[in-house]
């Protein structure tokens, strides 16, 4: 009696080529629907699943192999007596090969115009069934989810008649991986709670890392099949070394502070914290302005501008070592420049393409902490001017710039910079007057007339007085202190204007 294979899929690739060749080794195929009619034109011979089960499809296919007659063939157990007693008893034969995949839910979906009543037209039932089954049998049973996987049962069931059981029990594996990724993308289509009492989260991968945060370290690198193509994770590669878990965070941080511009715009990240961000009439100028801000830190760091890098933009990067230059697009004449360097990575990355994600997800120990984004901007606050003296017009503007900025600086943050560009940045502190010492020293000379932002409020005064001693003269924080008024009193006494917004941006 022929070994049987039963065979359905929804991707065709390469499985009429797979069918004859399991033919050519005895195997009997039962198929079904469009993948029996694509085998039979193809000359390979097929049993008609109906034929098997003695039972027509029905319900517009919904029902055709949830049957006896095959889940007696997936999970009967080839060596137990008992089983084979009442398989032979029901006229159930077994089956050995199961190559399934399932209807497209997650291409479907993906569509713009797609419906309610379409998407769940495409949530597959008989298949991922079929699959369960096999694979929880994978002692006996082979199941294949994978066409990547073709040829290594082929190359297999050639040299020694069978599968070896790793073989099995690796396929089953990603079947249980593959089912439970696409029960993730149904549930979370059909999920309308904020936070559901449990949360499944799916992601494919991308790549391998050469290492993680530290050489000692492995490390991958995981795209969400849905994500936004404003991300490191769809980016295309033009020229360089393959990214590293590092250059992928910095990547992010990047991309996090530009895309908060309208105007041309170059951010340079260093550790996650931005070192320089400026901005111009052009992209050369907003460059410009970006390495200016700290011409120190940008070395060895991450660029990213939000318009096409031209030639001369391309010039001046390409004097500067750094690991990525992430735009929309580099004109002919810049990548003729910049690939001259071997090693640095450029990246384009579609900056039409932005979505908000529904959550943001941070792994801690046991667990997950989720948020929605911070997306609160200049806009969206509740400006209130509480000193004597309102802000001057380039002071607005340079508070605005302030205020984009530091809500991406890790917490406690200060920006000191003008309406152009940053001129001194103080990130990660343990006390808010330590970050303002450091944004204040770094921006030098060049903080007289400046304005400081904050991504919290000053519980004391202090900051404040030394942003007066530096020749600040507008802050912008959310305020919130039992203490305000002691800030604002210092600021009216040296005759700075603050601004509260009465939103904080921490960032840990």
């Amino acid at each position: 009696m022929a070994k049987r294979a039963l065979i359905s899929v929804s991707n065709k690739e390469g499985i009429v080529e797979f069918a004859k060749e399991l033919v050519a080794l005895g195997y009997e195929i039962l198929s079904t629907g469009g993948t029996k009619k694509l085998l039979q034109e193809n000359d390979v011979p097929v049993t008609g699943v109906d034929e098997v089960t003695k039972f027509p499809e029905i319900l517009d296919g919904r029902v055709k192999t949830l049957n006896p007659m095959i889940h007696g063939g997936l999970l009967g157990k080839f060596d137990d007596p008992s089983h084979q007693a009442q398989m032979k008893e029901h006229g159930i034969e077994p089956i050995e090969i199961v190559c399934v995949n399932l209807y497209p839910f997650v291409e479907t979906i993906s569509k713009p115009d797609v419906t309610y009543e379409e998407a769940i037209e495409n949530i597959d039932i008989g298949g991922p069934t079929m699959l369960r089954a096999a694979a929880k049998n994978h002692k006996y049973v082979t199941v294949i989810v994978d066409s990547n996987d073709y040829q290594t049962v082929l190359d297999e069931l050639k040299a020694n008649g069978a599968t070896s059981f790793e073989t099995r029990k690796k396929l089953a594996a990603k079947v249980f991986r593959h089912t439970a990724s696409y029960d993730a993308y149904i549930s979370n289509y059909l999920t309308e709670e904020q936070f559901p009492e449990t949360l499944t989260l799916t992601y494919e991968l991308k790549q391998t890392l050469r290492y993680g945060e530290n050489p000692h370290q492995k490390a991958a690198f995981y795209k969400k099949r849905l994500g936004s193509d404003f991300s490191l994770a769809y980016a295309t590669q033009l020229h360089g070394k393959e990214l590293s878990y590092n250059n992928i965070q910095d990547g992010n941080a990047a991309l996090q502070i530009v895309k908060e511009f309208k105007e041309p715009a170059a951010v340079a990240v260093k550790h996650m914290n931005p070192c320089g961000v400026g901005v111009g009439s052009t992209i050369e100028e907003a460059f410009d302005k970006a390495y200016e801000a700290d011409p120190v830190s940008i070395f060895g760091g991450i660029v990213a501008l939000n318009r096409e890098v031209d030639a001369a933009t391309a010039e001046k990067l390409s004097k500067i070592f750094l690991e990525i230059i992430i735009a929309p697009s580099f004109t002919e004449e810049a990548l003729e420049i910049l690939t001259k360097k071997k090693n640095i990575r450029l990246l384009t990355i579609d900056f039409s393409q932005q979505k908000k994600d529904p959550f943001k997800v941070v792994s801690v120990e046991g667990g997950l902490l989720v948020q929605d984004d911070d997306t609160y901007g200049f806009e969206d606050a509740d400006i209130k001017v509480v000193t004597d003296r309102e802000p001057t017009e380039e002071e607005w503007e340079a508070l605005k710039l302030g205020w984009k900025v530091v809500k991406h600086v890790k917490s406690n943050a200060i920006v000191v910079n003008n309406k152009e560009m940053t001129l001194g940045i103080g990130a990660g502190q343990m006390n808010r007057v330590g970050a303002a010492r450091i944004a204040l020293e770094q921006a030098g000379e060049k903080a007289k007339g400046a304005v400081l932002a904050s991504d919290a409020f000053f519980p004391m005064p202090d900051t404040v007085e030394e942003a007066i001693k530096a020749g600040i003269t507008a802050i912008i924080q959310p305020g919130g202190s039992i203490r305000d008024q002691d800030s604002i009193d210092a600021a009216n006494k040296a005759g700075i204007a603050m601004v509260f917004t009465g939103v904080r941006h921490f960032k840990h």
